[in-house]
């Protein structure tokens, strides 16, 4: 028998783990997680094609439903709005702006009917105040937030503010200019400990108000000038420079390969050769390290829900300001930092505010994961839209 025949039959045995290996992973990446994720939004194995305009096309109509249930929700509602207590623990700021595209979603109503929810199972003692921002120049332009004045405290500018704020500015700035208009005002009129600032699409979820108190007992909370509650989930991956995520990737590679290799002395069905070994290790460390990766990171991280203790806080990246929280008197350092840059495309306020705790000796920026808010906005009030907006 030649010499390449030989070796080739000793390692194609089944007892060689060389075959078990090869076996394992054309199983597992070429059948297993294709048939098990291929309708997974925000894994490798999701097939667009096929998928995603039905679901785009469904989220917009489940959407569309909660809009015109929190519509007449609200317009049946005839509780009137209490006065916001001073220095509350936390106050909760909502920044809105009419659109006018996809104003019969009613993105605002549908995110105040859930903070009503949460707030009202908070039991005697509030989670929060509630204010809501109303950064529309005019009142009748932005109706929701007219309906929302019987319930809620509505901020809007003065009439001078209106007229110093009339300078034609880019859309970046002018976003910017709203957004620190909110903080100082929810500041001047409650003095908060500390405060979260949404935007009028960022529907917080049934934990919200829970992990944020956990997060403020926190020591960290005090040296952050803010933490982030939400990061695309597109941009979750591990495949990613950031070096905390490549730490947690590896991390997460080795406990699954040391569990699955001290298991099989006690549990082998499929009779696997594999030991505790150097080599081994490495194998099963990048098997699940890959298998994480083309599952999708962000399905992992749904497994921390579980309690507010098991939510990772990491270094606060770049992208995006849907929910944020300023513990402390943060707020005014940052309106003061943002007040000092000019924002333009490449150049938002998500961005100035990294770069700022980046550069500013002694702050700090922070980011928690998995996500506290749901992202409900598929029309955007400030950038174009598609006819059809997609999930992707």
């Amino acid at each position: 028998m030649p010499r390449w025949k030989a070796v080739f039959s000793q390692h194609m045995r089944w007892s060689s783990t060389i075959t078990q290996a090869l076996v394992l992973s054309v199983i597992t990446f070429c059948v297993v997680l294709p048939l098990c994720c291929h309708q997974l939004l925000y894994s490798y194995f999701f097939i667009k094609s096929m998928y995603l305009d039905s679901m785009s096309e469904e989220v917009l109509q489940e959407s569309l439903q909660r809009g015109q249930d929190a519509l007449h929700f609200w317009q049946s509602t005839s509780t009137a709005a209490a006065a916001i207590a001073q220095h509350p623990d936390l106050l909760v700021t909502v920044v809105t702006a009419r659109r006018n595209e996809g104003h019969d979603f009613h993105y605002l109503l549908q995110v105040m009917q859930q903070l009503s929810s949460l707030l009202g199972s908070c039991g005697e003692q509030r989670c929060a105040e509630v204010l809501i921002c109303d950064v529309q120049s005019d009142p009748l332009e932005n109706p929701d937030a007219k309906l929302l004045e019987s319930h809620f405290q509505v901020v809007r500018r003065s009439p001078e503010e209106q007229q110093r704020n009339r300078e034609r500015v880019n859309t970046f700035e002018r976003e910017k200019r709203d957004y620190v208009f909110c903080l100082r005002k929810g500041w001047e009129l409650v003095k908060p400990k500390n405060v979260v600032v949404l935007e009028d699409d960022a529907m917080p979820r049934q934990d919200f108000f829970g992990v944020i108190k956990d997060l403020l007992s926190r020591r960290f909370a005090l040296h952050s000038l803010y933490i982030k509650l939400y990061h695309p989930e597109r941009l979750q991956r591990y495949w990613n420079p950031e070096p905390y995520r490549i730490l947690e990737w590896v991390g997460l590679g080795l406990v699954g390969a040391t569990a699955l290799l001290l298991t099989l002395p006690y549990w082998n069905p499929c009779s696997f050769s594999f030991t505790l070994s150097a080599g081994h290790l490495l194998f099963f460390t990048l098997y699940f390290m890959a298998a994480a990766e083309l599952l999708g990171r962000h399905y992992l991280l749904e497994v921390r829900r579980l309690s507010p203790q098991l939510y990772a806080v990491s270094p606060a990246t770049e992208c995006c300001t849907p929910a944020m929280l300023f513990p402390g008197n943060s707020t005014l350092r940052v309106a003061d930092y943002l007040d000092v840059s000019h924002c333009v495309k490449g150049n938002a306020k998500d961005m100035v505010l990294y770069h700022r705790a980046r550069t500013t000796p002694g702050e700090r920026s922070h980011s928690v994961k998995p996500n506290l808010i749901t992202h409900i906005g598929a029309y955007s009030s400030i950038r174009p839209n598609p006819l059809r907006p997609k999930l992707l």
